[in-house]
């Protein structure tokens, strides 16, 4: 999960794009990066850390020019390193930089036989490198001194032929313009907009919408799976459809996690799915235990929120706030390695015991993953003097890897593989476990877009939309991604994002 970011405007866009990347921080923690460019100049500022840590006020006085990408990157297996932030670039042809959201599930096989036989060197870990030199290597077969956007659309036909997985890209090409693309199921998210300005028409690219709004950018619409758009620098603007067999299967897990709830993905208010979630969620309580007893709802800040609202309206129960956040903790789902995750949790959160008091409480999340983070929060709630603890998930049990771009563990290490709901409960400590249906979930979501048909689902019924994962990737994967070859804190992996190209690191 990472957040990108693209404009073609008529003054300089530094500050808009911190701008936008601001509002996409809960999209990656980690790093962030910059590249603007002016007449035939790039101009990069990237490495670790969030962006109003990564962009200084010396860096932004360097960072200049009209047309410009940003990104911000998350950490997927253990350590990370300043050089897998993004953007890339590379030199040939013309000088292109890229920013990339997803993963390329065949990134392995694609730096092979870009090495034999495009003769391209990869120089880190990232499949996000991989796509930029693939992007790279079909403008250059071209051969042509000053591509035009038929070039763009016929280099990006070539990539979605060679590349496999779920991914959104933005890429800067020196002199001559932007282009931005998405995968030909629409896996990951990728929206556009424009402004008006006494100068003329601007335009963004951006991965949720909210970027759009931050900045005075109307919303035009989201880039359907396998198109492509070209903005020039004159901001003259082209699409075309660029792959053949598309359908549109977005994350269905941007809506119950990833997405801030004032997005819109695929003409989809993230907030109104939310709130669809907690009343479907509140139909199967009393559909289960019509006699409940629950006292009141309580949620786990922030994601749930809104479905833990709806659930309490429906049900005729209160609502209260019972955990105080510590905003200065990152997103413990993002955090590399179990004992910092674990470390987080309690410094994260610190409940109210006047809301747990002799009460019994339904504490609502929006998914569990390892159950690391929901025990630590029942045994809160217990210490805190509930009666009971019941832990209903606005999603489904989470039972299978992500491998497009979401760094779900091995299969091992999430807490519902192989175990009932109810086992799930004893394990985490609470009274009553409960999970949302995945038809619910994706009824939910379809009914703010009748439109979308399908999903990616993989991480709650292990069906790849893509289909190309077999058993042997998923098995590279788990050992990639299982907390034992995370290492121990003075030795461990770093990878981007989910790709499974790893390395060790003193």
């Amino acid at each position: 999960m990472c957040g990108i970011v693209g404009i073609v405007a008529k003054s300089y866009v530094n500050q808009t794009i911190f701008d936008a990347l601001t509002v996409l921080q809960h999209r990656g923690q980690d790093a962030a990066g910059m590249v603007t460019c002016e007449g035939n100049k790039f101009f990069l500022r990237k490495d670790n850390g969030l962006v109003n840590e990564v962009f200084r006020t010396r860096h932004m006085k360097r960072l200049v020019g009209n047309v410009g990408i940003g990104h911000v990157r998350y950490p997927t297996a253990g350590s990370s390193s300043s050089a897998e932030a993004q953007p890339f670039y590379v030199n040939s042809p013309y000088g292109i930089a890229l920013a990339h959201n997803g993963n390329l599930t065949n990134a392995e096989e694609l730096a092979d036989k870009m090495f034999r036989a495009d003769l391209r060197h990869i120089n880190t870990t990232s499949d996000s490198e991989v796509l930029l030199n693939v992007v790279a290597h079909e403008l250059q077969r071209q051969g042509k001194l000053k591509p035009q956007a038929e070039d763009m659309f016929e280099a990006v036909r070539r990539v979605h032929e060679r590349c496999k997985g779920g991914y959104a890209a933005v890429a800067m090409i020196t002199g001559y313009g932007m282009l931005a693309f998405r995968d030909p199921n629409g896996i990951r998210p990728l929206t556009y907009g424009k402004r008006e300005t006494e100068q003329g028409t601007e335009y963004m690219v951006a991965s949720e919408s909210v970027a759009l709004d931050i900045s005075g950018f109307e919303r035009v619409r989201d880039i359907e799976p396998g198109e492509a758009i070209y903005i020039d620098m004159d901001g003259n603007v082209s699409t075309q459809q660029c792959a053949e067999g598309t359908q549109l299967a977005p994350c269905l897990f941007e809506y119950v996690y990833l997405a801030r709830p004032d997005s819109i993905i695929d003409d989809v208010h993230v907030h109104n799915s939310r709130m669809r979630m907690g009343k479907k969620l509140a139909e199967k309580v009393l559909r289960e235990r019509p006699d409940h007893d629950i006292d009141v709802i309580i949620p786990i800040p922030d994601t749930s929120r809104t479905s833990a609202m709806e659930m309490a309206k429906d049900l005729g129960v209160m609502f209260r706030e019972g955990f105080i956040k510590n905003r200065y903790i990152g997103r413990t789902f993002i955090m590399p390695g179990q004992t910092q995750r674990k470390k987080s949790v309690r410094r994260k959160l610190n409940p109210i015991g006047m809301e747990f008091k002799d009460k019994v409480v339904m504490l609502v999340d929006d998914s569990i993953v390892r159950g690391t983070t929901s025990s630590q929060i029942v045994e809160m709630a217990r210490d805190a003097g509930a009666k009971k603890v019941y832990f209903a998930s606005a999603a489904p049990a989470v039972k299978f890897p992500n491998v497009y771009g979401i760094d779900m563990p091995a299969a091992e290490e999430l807490i519902a593989h192989g175990r009932t709901d109810d086992e799930v409960g004893e394990e985490i400590g609470c009274d009553w476990m409960i999970y949302q249906d995945l038809d619910d979930l994706k009824a939910s979501v379809t009914e703010g877009n009748e439109n979308i048909t399908a999903f990616d689902t993989c991480v709650f019924d292990g069906q790849y939309v893509a289909g190309d994962i077999d058993a042997s990737y998923l098995e590279r994967l788990s050992q990639a991604r299982n907390d034992d070859a995370k290492g121990s804190d003075d030795k461990k992996v770093k990878s981007n994002k989910s790709s499974n190209l790893c390395s060790e690191i003193d």
